[in-house]
């Protein structure tokens, strides 16, 4: 075989794969940026939102360094969120923690690591709740956790395993293993 015949060759079957591969549109560069794809559709930095419930009164706020919508999904992930969340009264519950999760409808709110909730300052008793992991349902003004709960108001700190509570009421329950420190000194 003459090798202007085998060079011939080479760069015919060269031109009939790259237009193969432009025919089916495909680039083979592209097949490792799959990862590409699962980027969020938006990112908030640095927001406050007010949602409002039915009635069109406030149901709750959120302020946080950052927000993105989940790649692939309609969920939503916080960066150390701030909820505001009023009660009957008029004040607001100030619950933070390390991170934040809204699901798809928002209606369930998952609040993971350092979660501090602090009734609203002028409510007459302040309580403070902490915890690791707390759900809270923003339309009916509750929270949930399955995990150690620590309440503190003046002169008492109450701990135990899962708790209940009606933030508009004001009424928190433990669920589980409960202790009661009373220091009568600090009231």
């Amino acid at each position: 075989m003459n090798w202007r015949l085998a060079i011939i060759l080479v760069l015919l079957a060269g031109a009939l794969l790259s237009g193969w591969f432009a025919w089916r549109g495909e680039d083979p560069a592209e097949a490792g940026d799959a990862a590409a794809d699962l980027r969020s559709d938006f990112i908030l930095r640095d927001f406050e939102v007010v949602t409002l419930d039915s009635g069109g009164r406030e149901s709750f706020s959120l302020r946080a360094p950052e927000l993105r919508q989940t790649p692939g999904a309609r969920t939503l992930e916080l960066t150390t969120p701030l909820f505001l969340m009023p009660d009957r009264e008029g004040g607001r519950w100030e619950v933070r923690s390390r991170t934040g999760r809204v699901n798809e409808k928002s209606t369930l709110v998952q609040l993971r690591g350092d979660v501090v909730a602090d009734s609203p300052a002028d409510g007459g008793r302040p309580t403070v709740m902490r915890t690791e992991r707390l759900d809270v349902y923003p339309q009916d003004n509750r929270a949930s956790s399955d995990a150690v709960v620590t309440i503190t108001t003046p002169g008492t700190t109450m701990r135990g395993t899962g708790m209940e509570a009606d933030l508009a009421g004001k009424r928190i329950q433990l669920l589980s293993d409960v202790s009661l420190t009373n220091d009568p000194n600090h009231r």
